[in-house]
């Protein structure tokens, strides 16, 4: 198992993100080499931003042209025709926004009490490279009630993800060859990171060649800045905001960025702004074994475990058996495509990121894989993560990811100290996850062969005191580790921290009353849940 694939386990409810530069107290990030005033002289006033900008006045007062959505027929369960579809303009880059605009892709589902309407509130579903249009699709049902009737609740594609000016690098073909590929031996690691230099490298020139005009401008914290203008063109006068993992990151943004426009603000399964790429990558293999451990022994306590009936060892079968698709890979029932340990994995981990009902469908994909000799489930699971439909097409969120990732902060290469500091935690508490991996791994490509270079950095973001926020986190979340929203809510000074105690990725809208009912209480009247709230999940 390498490090690579669990940094990259951010999409749509995953949580890998990018860092953000120490920034002014008025949230406008200061230019790499500004001098300092000398002692005692009057700092200039922060130049206007967002609606006080008079170079941004057209984009705040343009008109949304609202209309129905065109029905998507891979959707049975829900008409697209009921909501509606529009696109915002926005500047590409808002220190030039006269030179080159770009629309925003969003959609609508209304409010069905006009007359006790709060607001908007919007959505962003995590990633980065989530489709904010896709998830409402799905996930409208979690605002029946109250929420429906007082909210417009929009989803939106974020700047450079799926009909928003998408991020293009590798084609179908291309995608299908770089995810089913094992690369070399891992004990071979010269091999392994001359391996993943060489496909960091290929990418990054993909992307330059066709998206190189949107990589500088895809940042995160510009997608804030596109937020702010969405609020002020739908009359707003605060930005009321539901952000999942990635989106916690946007949210911590805004609250930056816009502090006198944020609203009531919802940051679930949160990221940890302060925390470096290392660290997080680290940290997040750790959850993730440790997820997998707790499935692996509840698999045993059951007849017909396909990992055996000792607790002790389970999670080593399986380990053992994922490592091992690598020189013996399994048929499917998809013509010409076999299960390999690269997709065997991502498989596994996409089911790790649902709650401890998801792992009944975990055991079957094992049962199918390890006595049927079928990868076929472990396969669907693998191309639903990496947004692969039953044509073959994807839709792009692996191309957005790494983009926005390099383009929110890249750390520079650890010291030899510091490489060993972090082997030393993954050897204790992910020895599995980590067994094949050495010092010489740390030294591979990030953002290095990146065409843009960005000056953002990971720092603490502050709520201001009459800004709450609350945040979520859940205790056995593998993707963005609990520790995370503990973190978040204490930087950000102003905030509440609600507990979920179970298994899973984010917590609001899966059918938890106790986390549904706080959150919704807070979002219709602003009530905040006592302070040390734990829900059972």
């Amino acid at each position: 198992m390498t490090a690579a694939l669990l940094a990259g386990c951010s999409p749509g409810g995953g949580g890998t993100a990018g860092n953000v530069a120490d920034a002014k107290p008025s949230g406008s990030p200061a230019p790499a080499g500004t001098p300092t005033a000398d002692p005692g002289t009057p700092l200039p006033p922060p130049p206007p931003k967002g609606q006080d900008d008079p170079a941004l006045k057209d984009f705040y007062a343009q008109k949304l042209a609202w209309k129905a959505c065109k029905d998507d027929p891979e959707t049975e369960e829900k008409d697209e025709a009921e909501f509606q579809c529009a696109t915002l303009r926005v500047p590409l880059d808002y220190a030039n926004p006269t030179v080159r605009s770009i629309e925003v892709a969003l959609m609508r589902h209304q409010a069905a009490n006009s007359e006790a309407r709060v607001g908007t509130l919007l959505v962003n579903p995590g990633g980065p490279g989530g489709s904010g249009k896709d998830w409402l699709k799905y996930a409208y049902g979690r605002f029946d009630g109250a929420m429906h009737d007082r909210f417009d609740i929009i989803g939106f594609d974020p700047r450079g993800v799926g009909e928003s000016n998408p991020i293009q690098c590798l084609d179908d073909k291309a995608r299908d060859r770089d995810n089913a590929d094992d690369g070399p031996d891992p004990k071979d690691h010269a091999a392994s990171n001359a391996y993943s230099e060489q496909k960091s490298k290929e990418f990054a020139d993909a992307c330059q060649a066709k998206s190189g005009d949107l990589l500088p401008f895809v940042g995160t914290r510009n997608v804030a800045r596109d937020m702010d203008v969405l609020r002020g063109v739908v009359g707003d006068s605060e930005l009321h905001y539901l952000g999942y993992s990635y989106g916690t990151y946007l949210g911590s943004l805004y609250l930056e960025e816009f502090p006198d426009k944020a609203g009531r603000l919802v940051l679930d399964a949160a990221v940890d702004p302060a925390e470096d790429p290392l660290e997080k990558s680290v940290n997040q293999q750790i959850g993730f074994e440790q997820a997998f451990t707790r499935f692996a022994k509840d698999c045993a306590a059951r007849a017909g475990c396909p990992l055996g009936r000792n607790a002790d060892k389970a999670a080593l079968v399986g380990v053992d058996f994922l490592d091992g698709l690598r020189t013996k890979p399994l048929t499917t029932r998809e013509r010409g495509r076999k299960l390999t340990s690269s997709l065997g994995w991502t498989g596994m981990i996409s089911l790790l990121y649902g709650d401890a009902e998801r792992w009944k469908w975990l055991r079957d994909a094992f049962t199918y894989a390890m006595r049927d000799g079928d990868g076929s489930a472990l396969l669907y699971y693998a191309d639903n993560y990496n947004g692969r439909n039953e044509e073959g097409k994807y839709d792009g969120s692996m191309d957005a990811l790494p983009a926005v990732r390099c383009a929110d902060g890249a750390a520079a290469a650890p010291s030899p100290e510091r490489v060993q500091e972090v082997l030393a935690k993954l050897r204790k508490e992910a020895p599995l996850f980590s067994r094949d991996t050495v010092a010489e791994d740390f030294d591979g490509p990030g953002c290095e062969f990146w065409p843009y270079k960005t000056p953002e950095k990971a720092h603490t973001i502050k709520a201001p005191a009459d800004s709450p926020v609350l945040v979520i986190g859940t205790t056995g979340d593998p993707a963005t580790p609990y520790a995370a929203s503990e973190r978040l809510a204490e930087g950000l000074g102003n905030a509440t921290l609600l507990t979920l105690e179970g298994e899973g990725h984010a917590a609001y809208g899966k059918g938890n009353a106790c986390i549904d009912d706080a959150v919704d209480k807070f979002f219709l009247d602003g009530t905040m849940p006592p302070a040390g709230t734990r829900c059972v999940q």
